[in-house]
């Protein structure tokens, strides 16, 4: 049977126009900030951290924060985990008048242990049952829905579960270059996505391993309408940037700069103490080049740690106010 593509009508075709970077949702990293952050630096859209269908039903406080935008927050695509269908559809219908997103996208590629059996990657095993879930989600909502896949779970079947997945109606696939049982390990390969590019008629975005604005334009020979950048941006918003206009690798100001404006808006959003403590993992990562500062910035507990922090950098920074925004002093 030949699918039939979801009516392109909507946000994803508009914004593919042209080969677009776009961040990938992460748990523990995709929060508001990061987003932010992203999209300041020329992130085509983002997509939130997996947000757990059920928990978003039963209000927890953890998936309905998980999915709350910033205000005004623009190009949100939030993302849902789960497997049943009727949460699924009810789920989606909540997220959309809750958070007011762009689209709503299928988590179907973490491959974590502890979510064994309830979505995910776990559903590259019984591909029906996604189809299901797509169905049913479209049902739920207005929006365009989408699924980020992984090849399989132990071995490739991205070609069956792509075609599968289109004729439920997707509106668009991103395809993590990986089997679940890879998690992380080896290389993705670029040439297998390349492969689902070809064989469906609804845009396709390709993730893994790509970390530099190079790496993006190589992988767009694969046939992809995009990129989704996930750990490369990390500590690196800057990729987004790159990729778009060509400009040259930050300064070492630039990233004093950006790292506490990443703070600061960390602090506006979880207050300073668990902002900051939250930003442990990733502000020595805008410091690759800086091995000296790595053991003070996974210590930081305020703004004013960690400017005083940063000056051993090299660069002036302003003095800490109650009202400080936080900008630096120095120039570029």
């Amino acid at each position: 049977m030949v699918a039939t593509p979801a009516p392109q009508t909507g946000f994803y075709r508009a914004m593919l126009r042209s080969p677009r970077a776009v961040l990938a949702p992460m748990a523990g990293y995709t929060d508001a900030p990061f987003r932010r952050l992203a999209l300041e630096h020329g992130a085509a859209w983002t997509v939130s951290e997996m947000v757990l269908a059920r928990g978003l039903l039963a209000g927890e406080r953890k998936s309905t924060e998980l999915g709350a935008p910033y205000p005004g927050e623009p190009n949100l695509v939030v993302q849902l985990f789960g497997d049943d269908p009727e949460v699924l559809r009810e789920a989606a219908a909540k997220a959309e008048a809750l958070f007011s997103p762009v689209a709503i996208d299928l988590n179907m590629g973490c491959p974590a242990p502890k979510m064994a059996g309830r979505g995910g990657a776990c559903l590259l095993q019984t591909p029906e049952r996604a189809f299901e879930l797509v169905r049913a989600m479209r049902q739920g909502t207005s929006l365009e829905v989408s699924a980020k896949i992984r090849l399989g779970w132990d071995q490739d079947r991205s070609l069956e579960v792509a075609q599968g997945l289109e004729a439920a109606g997707v509106a668009l696939l991103t395809v993590h270059g990986r089997t679940s049982r890879q998690r992380y390990e080896g290389e993705a390969n670029w040439e297998a996505i390349g492969r689902v590019a070809e064989a469906v008629r609804v845009p396709v975005l390709g993730s893994g391993d790509v970390t530099t604005p190079e790496g993006f334009f190589s992988r767009l020979q694969t046939g992809v309408a995009g990129v989704m950048i996930g750990r490369g941006a990390v500590g690196n918003p800057w990729i987004f940037h790159q990729i778009a206009t060509g400009a040259p690798a930050p300064s070492l100001q630039e990233r004093i700069q950006t790292a506490l404006r990443h703070a600061e808006l960390n602090v506006q959003w979880y207050g300073e103490f668990n902002g900051l403590r939250q930003l442990r993992k990733v502000l020595y990562r805008y410091f690759p080049a800086n091995p000296e500062l790595h053991p003070l910035l996974k210590q930081v507990s305020t703004l004013k740690e960690l400017k005083h922090a940063l000056l051993s950098a090299g660069c002036p920074v302003a003095p800490v106010l109650p009202s400080d925004p936080g900008y630096l002093e120095c120039g570029r």
